[in-house]
């Protein structure tokens, strides 16, 4: 291939003003020589609030991890040889806040660190270590990371008198700075493939317009004849997946718009178009499909380098439900089930549905070509919770499942089930698994935990 044909790693397609991030491509690691001959190491958080069932959540030996898992993680099973779970990391202690538990299991996951109990009031706690990591690769992609929830950052309480951003914030820019999260797929897919006229500024338009998809996809054909075989099948794939994510998204807007007509009295087929509305997350409708979306596009994020890392809080510590499982009940309310054989099933059953969305995300990933390996041969995605156990808020034994080879340095296929470490000690570990140079450690961590890593690396 001659000199004139090699793609640039930050090479986009462009239609109508819209850039299109490119995924990794064997032809961009010899574009230039300053460039990395591997893909980065992309690191992705995703949360649960309340802890777990122990027993259906623990592995119950190492030897049984890849061939017999617990009931909570049938549906990782697939790909069990490219994840890690970690028995015996404990929380932050939470004294002198005893009574906000649930201010600090989402505030505290990503910074191990406890709020100031001198300034209660406003926000002033630590940079989380997504935010580390933002600061680190952010300057070589196009956002340098992508905060996601499923619900809105809005809950208000105030235990121990903490601030109410602690219940449903766990990324935070600087100390005194909480990252909000974005609910909205369409607004995730303004901000990933929208058009920017200066840096940063996104200008409004529709990345999902039919006309102007095409005018790119059009771009990408002429591209497409530059590449070899292996790199025209990864464009491919890749340009398939932002049109499997268009009908997704539209599909939901559909149904939702559908709703709204109904609720207001309009007949279906009336020829008044009706405002677009807002995609939100409503009682009733499937979860499933609302995080299956957020999954799809944090994949794709990571796929084209548009960031290399994301945070998805998958619900936080109020009044969630869960009716597409078949009950009503509010995930907190059954979390104090005192051993009740009916509650703690249903407390079983919505962690499992959340580990399931986990792996639908990971396994995604597991198959998508990258470099030498795939896109989640060159992740850390971590999935977890800020408590061990709801019932007792108990924070000695937190439940988190690795996925992802970490470019190499994650020895994974195993269940590790006596550990000593923290909370921070993780964090610690995952940020240098990821590349990530630290003058301290993070929050209350005291060093890495070796055992998580290929020797050597």
């Amino acid at each position: 291939m001659g000199q004139s044909a090699l793609i640039a790693r930050r090479s986009v397609l462009r239609g109508a003003g819209v850039a299109l991030g490119l995924p990794w491509l064997s032809s961009s690691a010899s574009a230039a020589s300053a460039l990395p001959s591997r893909p980065p190491v992309r690191l992705g958080f995703m949360y649960m609030p309340h802890g777990v069932i122990m027993d259906q959540f623990w592995p119950k030996s190492a030897s049984e991890f890849l061939t017999s898992p617990p009931p909570a993680l049938q549906s990782l099973q697939p790909i069990l040889d490219q994840c890690l779970m970690i028995k015996g990391i404990s929380g932050v202690p939470i004294s002198p806040f005893n009574g906000a538990p649930h201010a600090l299991e989402l505030s505290t996951w990503l910074t191990a660190t406890l709020p100031d109990a001198d300034t209660r009031g406003r926000v002033n706690i630590a940079i989380s270590a997504d935010q580390i990591m933002a600061n680190y690769v952010g300057p070589q992609t196009l956002l340098p990371s992508l905060e996601l929830a499923t619900m809105p950052q809005t809950w208000k309480e105030n235990q121990e008198g903490l601030h109410e951003a602690y219940y449903s914030h766990c990324s935070y820019r600087s100390p005194t700075q909480p990252v909000p999260a974005e609910i909205d797929p369409r607004n995730v897919l303004n901000r990933l493939f929208g058009r920017r006229d200066n840096p940063g500024q996104m200008v409004r338009a529709n990345p999902l317009d039919r006309q102007m998809l095409d005018r790119v996809l059009g771009g990408a054909r002429d591209l497409r004849r530059t590449l070899g075989r292996n790199d025209q099948m990864k464009l491919d794939e890749y340009l398939d997946s932002v049109r499997a994510v268009e009908r997704r998204v539209a599909a939901i807007e559909s149904r939702q718009q559908a709703a709204a007509q109904e609720k207001s009295g309009r007949r279906k087929d009336s020829s008044t178009a009706a405002a677009p509305i807002e995609i939100r997350i409503p009682e009733g409708d499937k979860r499933s499909e609302y995080m299956q979306v957020m999954c799809d596009l944090t994949v794709l994020a990571f796929q084209t380098d548009t960031t290399r890392v994301s945070t998805y809080i998958g619900s936080t510590p109020n009044g969630v439900s869960y009716p597409e499982l078949g009950f009503t009940n509010q995930h907190h309310s059954q979390t104090h089930h005192e051993n009740r054989e009916e509650m703690v099933s249903k407390v079983a059953a919505i962690t499992k549905f959340n580990i399931d969305q986990f792996a639908y995300m990971v396994k995604k990933m597991a198959g998508l070509p990258e470099g030498d390996g795939t896109l989640l041969d060159n992740c850390i995605m971590l999935w977890g919770s800020g408590l061990e156990d709801g019932n007792r808020h108990t924070r000695q034994n937190l439940p988190f499942i690795i996925a992802g080879r970490g470019g190499g340095t994650l020895n994974t296929g195993r269940f590790l089930s006596d550990v000593s470490g923290n909370q921070g000690d993780l964090l610690t570990t995952l940020l240098s698994c990821a590349g990530v140079p630290l003058d301290r450690p993070i929050g209350i961590a005291t060093k890495e935990i070796s055992e998580m890593r290929v020797a050597g690396k």
